[in-house]
């Protein structure tokens, strides 16, 4: 894991350094051109806008949720910050009741991400990022919307230059790997809010 990370933080360095071109993808077809600096084209706006909206969407519900919710004191117990987490999680799973999986990770997005993640990780690096991502313990995550991520399943941690790529997120919420699927986590609670299936090349 050490070598792994010590490798991305180098790929980090040579991505920084390097002189990078307006764009990739364009002229051979790809549906949405990945840029490499933080220049988007504007259907690459349109799709980070309406992600971002969705996101917000969340926070929105989960705000709601929370001031219903009696606030933990300084001094609660691990008891009651236990009823608390799971009083919030119930709160949430009955407020998004019939969110379907894409509702933010839409088609046109998920295509997008992919795209990014295509781009970022090539040749040896993909294979390594693949291995590191399929060997973590995150075997019998439920791939299910409004479902908690297990207290004893792994949270893969995303590549930093990947990160730097991606829509960004508010701190409420994380990417997470499991499997070959990418996941929106929630910070707090660790309810799985979306995901996306085949997200890694």
């Amino acid at each position: 894991m050490k070598q792994n990370n010590a490798l991305l933080a180098l790929v980090a360095l040579v991505l920084i350094a390097t002189p990078s071109p307006a764009s990739l993808g364009e002229g051979n077809g790809d549906l949405f051109p990945v840029t490499q600096n933080a220049v988007l084209t504007e259907q690459q706006k349109i799709l980070v806008k309406a992600f971002d909206s969705h996101v917000r969407d969340y926070l929105k519900q989960r705000k709601k949720v929370k001031e219903k919710l009696s606030p933990l004191s300084k001094d609660a117990t691990p008891e009651q910050i236990q009823a608390y987490q799971v009083s919030f999680v119930e709160g949430l799973r009955a407020m998004r009741a019939g969110t379907n999986p894409g509702y933010i990770f839409q088609p046109e997005v998920s295509d997008y991400i992919r795209a990014i993640i295509k781009d970022q990780f090539k040749g040896r690096e993909r294979v390594e990022l693949r291995q590191e991502v399929l060997e973590s313990d995150t075997k019998g995550v439920p791939l299910r919307v409004n479902y908690p991520y297990p207290e004893t399943k792994e949270l893969t941690q995303m590549p930093p230059t990947l990160l730097l790529r991606l829509p960004q997120l508010p701190n409420e919420v994380k990417y997470r790997f499991v499997g070959t699927n990418m996941l929106l986590v929630d910070t707090d609670n660790a309810l799985i809010v979306d995901y996306m299936t085949k997200a890694l090349p």
